[in-house]
């Protein structure tokens, strides 16, 4: 057997450690141009004029100053910013010095610029030895996430004037000319210094990012509704305002339509207030003062269950006053008695009954622990006043349904649901129409049997989901169903479910009867044979999503939005051909920008980057947006190239195929039948 280990060969292993270090030898570094090696400052600060061509000036320290305006280069960026105008400060020693940027937009507010300040020095810390370019590409790549930013703090300078010596010549002068000459020792009493109250950083911050969330929340839920409006500092917002019992409010309350809610910037570290509009002032102060001083002692509580408390109860805040004004009155009428010596006599002491006026409860039922949940969807609801917890306000006989499950997922209630000789009601199978979260596409669950969870996926991008319902009984004081819990969709609309109702005379449970939204529903109980009716007018569905995720800053740059004209119906202008494409009658939404545009040439005349290809498209006779088709419309069926199905070019006004081709073009019989002519 003849050895290997004298033919000079190495083992497998140190082969390709060879290997390995023959290929890392042969990697180089990227060359490093001449002149910037020589002098980098002037090579970075010529790369810079080439790239944005700014525009420059010499401060008296030597350092060079470059105005330049930086276009974000995201097709999806998400805010609408045209550019960002920079001031680039470069040292004369650098890049020994780190260079300075300033931001110098006044269309956003003081705070995100210098998120984007603070970013760039945070890039110039992490990428030591990157050029003046390189960095200027990682802040445009990075623009985003710095604007997403918790909106930093700024400073406003406010002058005081000091008067504290004219208020001590007036005193002194005051008390040498009415006081005695042996009283003058005894000085007027001063007045003691009351500090503001102070906060530490840690308060402010959590405030602040309170105030952010339940703004947030108010504007999402009431930005739609008439009458709303916002002031420009955040600070003040108009709402409507529908109390449950108007008709017993006093006749200077009953005109109220809408209120002012102040929400101060260190909320709630600061009282809320509100200002109740086109009412009697002298009625509605009172009521004002009342609700701030709830609310101050309600800290717990949301903004939003605030503006509901104020709904249901504005009348029990104006009966308090009322009565207060009567008690004050009374203890007026027995001092001024007193004083006279003659006795009086009160209306509550000339009858032996006592009536001890109990005070309204903050709270709906007695316990309120100031979360979001069913006071809000019952002000979001409630438009008779009569629904979910509307009857338990103010002491009334009727209770609201308690939740049999945690109040999570969405929320199915039938606001106007009417009930007729049926004392429960509950969805036994129920079926509802969701829509995907990753294509928006509407998919169809049905089945869905009480707390037994079934997972589908999406017909168009087979994306998987989950649903889940838990059921709870409607009543006369109750409109809720139950809650769905999903998972990688949402609840669209409920399709027909069936129903399980319970008699109202015997108490007996019904078999299944399938109904749905706006039909009238009868039958006969089997026990005692009584009729009963229900109907379902409106479904509602209200999401419970407590901390549900991150939201973009307070007051940050609005996201843009295309506005295009276009009515449904009407044919585009020109019916959407151009100059590049005549019979070519639809408009496309590129994929890379977002943007409209009748073709691709039109894209690259007002853009600047690659087009990318477009998956969706306008119809150019009925102004519908849609997926992209190569024919036709899918909502009016017309044809979108011109003459379908003629073998045409689309476009064009000539054809390849000779069957279809024209008698009168010469290229119909060109070179057939022919042959070469041999002489």
């Amino acid at each position: 057997m003849i050895s290997t280990s004298n033919r000079g060969e190495l083992p497998a292993p140190s082969r390709r450690q060879a290997v390995a270090e023959a290929a890392s030898s042969r990697v180089v570094p990227k060359p490093v141009p001449q002149t910037q090696s020589k002098d980098a400052r002037t090579y970075q600060l010529g790369q810079i004029r080439k790239r944005f061509s700014p525009q420059e000036s010499t401060l008296p320290n030597g350092t060079t100053s470059l105005v330049f305006g930086l276009v974000p280069s995201d097709p999806d960026f998400p805010f609408e910013l045209n550019q960002l105008d920079c001031e680039l400060q470069v040292p004369q020693t650098y890049p020994k010095a780190a260079p300075q940027l300033r931001v110098r937009n006044n269309n956003i507010p003081r705070g995100f610029g210098i998120n984007v300040e603070n970013g760039w020095d945070k890039l110039v810390q992490e990428k030591r030895g990157a050029s003046l370019l390189a960095l200027t590409n990682a802040l445009d790549r990075n623009l985003e996430a710095f604007l997403s930013e918790q909106k930093a703090d700024t400073v406003k300078l406010t002058i005081f004037k000091d008067t504290r010596h004219l208020d001590q010549l007036e005193e002194t002068a005051s008390t040498v000319l009415t006081a005695p000459p042996v009283a003058q020792a005894a000085a007027a009493p001063r007045r003691t210094y009351v500090p503001e109250e102070s906060f530490t950083r840690e308060q402010i911050a959590e405030a602040k990012a309170r105030r952010a969330q339940e703004v947030r929340q108010i504007e999402s839920r009431m930005g739609r509704v008439a009458l709303y409006q916002r002031s420009s500092d955040g600070i003040i917002y108009t709402l409507p305002l529908e109390p449950k019992r108007r008709s017993s409010l006093p006749p200077g309350l009953q005109a109220v339509k809408s209120f002012q809610l102040i929400v101060p910037l260190l909320y709630p570290l600061q009282e809320i207030r509100i200002l109740l509009n086109d009412v009697e002032s002298e009625d509605a102060e009172l009521v004002e003062e009342l609700f701030a001083k709830k609310a101050n002692e309600q800290k717990q509580m949301t903004l939003m269950s605030h503006i509901n408390y104020l709904a249901q109860n504005l009348h029990l805040l104006a009966k308090q006053v009322d009565e207060a004004r009567a008690i004050a009155a009374n203890i007026r009428a027995t001092a001024l008695s007193q004083e006279a010596k003659e006795p009086v006599k009160s209306e509550e002491e000339s009858s032996h009954i006592k009536v001890i006026p109990r005070p309204p409860e903050w709270a709906y039922g007695g316990d309120f622990d100031g979360s979001s949940g069913e006071d809000e969807e019952d002000y979001d609801s409630d438009e008779d006043g009569d629904e979910e917890g509307g009857a338990a306000v103010g002491g009334s006989d009727g209770q609201s349904a308690l939740a049999q499950g945690p109040e999570r997922g969405t929320a199915l209630s039938f606001p106007s649901i009417e009930l007729h000789g049926i004392e429960l009601l509950q969805v036994s199978v129920l079926s509802i129409s969701v829509k995907c979260q990753r294509c928006k596409t509407a998919n169809e669950v049905g089945g869905l049997k009480p707390n037994v969870e079934k997972s589908e996926s999406c017909k168009k991008c087979a994306t998987a989901f989950t649903v889940t319902f838990r059921p709870e009984l409607v009543h006369a004081n109750s409109t809720r169903a139950g809650f769905i819990d999903t998972s990688g969709c949402t609840v669209n609309d409920m399709l027909p479910s069936t129903f399980v109702p319970t008699c109202g005379k015997c108490s007996t449970a019904s078999p299944g009867l399938v109904s749905v939204r706006g039909e009238t529903t009868t039958n006969v109980c089997r026990e005692c044979h009584a009729r009963f009716t229900f109907k379902i007018p409106d479904v509602r569905f209200l999401v419970y999503a407590p901390g549900s995720g991150a939201l973009p800053p307070p007051s940050s740059p609005r996201r843009r939005t295309e506005k295009l004209g276009l009515h449904v119906g009407e044919p585009l202008p020109d019916r959407g051909a151009c100059a590049h494409y005549r019979r070519s009658y639809r408009w496309f939404r590129f994929s890379c920008c977002s943007k409209v545009y009748p073709c691709d040439r039109c894209h690259d005349a007002a853009e600047g980057h690659v087009v990318e290809w477009a998956n969706r498209m306008i119809c150019g006779w009925c102004s519908r947006e849609q997926n992209y088709s190569v024919e036709s419309c899918s909502f009016c069926g017309r044809s979108v190239i011109g003459k379908r199905g003629k073998g045409y070019w689309e476009g064009g006004k000539g054809t390849r195929d000779r069957v279809l081709m024209s008698r009168k073009d010469k290229r119909k019989y060109r070179r057939v039948g022919g042959g070469g002519g041999g002489g």
